[in-house]
C-alpha cells in the first residue's frame, strides 16, 4: 500500500531536504518505489538533483495548468521540481475554497503507482505545508540535538494536531529522527537523551551523523548512495530507511 509521508520542520537548517533526497534514495536501495515533491519555493531538493529550472513543476500543477508529471531521477525515484514561482502560489489559490486540498487532488490519481511519496515541505506552517500535511498520512520530523530545536518542535506537533482534528483524521507524525549528531558533543547527547525519553517511541532510533559528504553530494546532484556509498551518511540513512519499512 502507497504511503504519503510529509518531510517538515519549519526551523531551517536541520537537513530537512537532505533527509528527503536520501531516504528517498535509501528507500529505492531497498526495493521500493519513490516520488519525491519539492514544496518549498526555494526548490533546494530540485537544485540538489539537477532540476533546477524545469518547464513542467509544482506551480504549474497547483495553478491547474497540467496534471503532475514526475521525471526519473534513477530507476525506481521520480521527482516534481519545484520553481521560485511556486512562492507566489500561497496568494494565487488562498481564495479557492478548496485551496488546502490542492496538493492531495493532484496526487490521488498517482500515488497507486508508488510505494513512497515524500514530501519536502517548505520551512513555514502556511498554506503549502497545509496542503502537505492533508494528502500525507505521516509526517517525518527531522531535528538537531539542540535546545532551541525542541522548543520549535512543540508548535510543529500542535500544527499537526489540529490539521488531524479538523482535515485529515488520518495523519499522524511518524517518527522523529536526528541529524547532524555528534556522539562526542555532550550537548548533542544530552539533548537526543532528553528528545528520547519525551517523544519516546515516536523517535528513529538512527541518528544521522555529520558527515561532510552529505553536504557534498548536492554539488554533484546525487543522492548519498551514488555519491560516495561507503559514507557515513549511506549507512545512516539506509538504516534509517530500514527502521521506516518496519515500523
Amino acid at each position: 500500500m502507497s504511503k504519503i509521508i510529509s518531510i517538515s520542520n519549519h526551523k531551517g537548517g536541520v537537513g530537512k531536504t537532505t533527509s528527503t533526497i536520501n531516504i528517498g534514495a535509501g528507500l529505492v536501495e531497498l526495493g521500493k518505489k519513490v516520488l519525491l515533491i519539492d514544496l518549498d519555493p526555494q526548490a533546494n531538493l530540485s537544485q540538489s538533483l539537477g532540476y533546477p529550472d524545469e518547464d513542467v513543476n509544482i506551480y504549474g500543477a497547483f495553478k491547474g495548468d497540467y496534471k503532475i508529471q514526475p521525471i526519473q531521477v534513477v530507476k525506481g525515484l521520480d521527482i516534481i521540481p519545484s520553481t521560485l514561482d511556486l512562492s507566489g502560489a500561497e496568494v494565487e489559490v488562498s481564495e479557492e475554497a478548496k485551496a488546502k486540498y490542492i496538493l492531495k487532488k493532484l496526487l490521488d490519481p498517482i500515488r497507486a503507482s508508488y510505494d513512497y511519496i515524500l514530501i519536502d515541505c517548505p520551512p513555514s506552517l502556511g498554506l503549502l505545508t497545509i496542503n502537505a500535511f492533508i494528502a500525507s498520512d505521516e509526517v517525518f520530523i527531522p531535528l538537531q540535538a539542540q535546545y532551541l530545536a525542541i522548543q520549535g518542535l512543540t508548535k510543529l506537533i500542535d500544527v499537526i494536531d489540529r490539521v488531524k482534528s479538523k482535515l485529515n483524521k488520518g495523519i499522524r507524525v511518524g517518527g522523529i529522527f536526528i541529524t547532524q549528531y555528534d556522539q562526542r558533543r555532550i550537548l548533542n547527547r544530552n539533548v537526543a537523551a532528553i528528545i528520547d525519553n519525551h517523544f519516546k517511541d515516536k523517535v528513529f532510533n538512527t541518528k544521522i551523523r555529520d558527515n561532510i559528504a552529505l553536504a557534498e553530494a548536492p554539488a554533484e546532484n546525487m543522492d548519498i548512495f551514488r555519491y560516495s556509498s561507503k559514507s557515513y551518511g549511506a549507512e545512516d540513512y539506509l538504516s534509517l530507511c530500514k527502521e521506516i519499512i518496519n515500523k
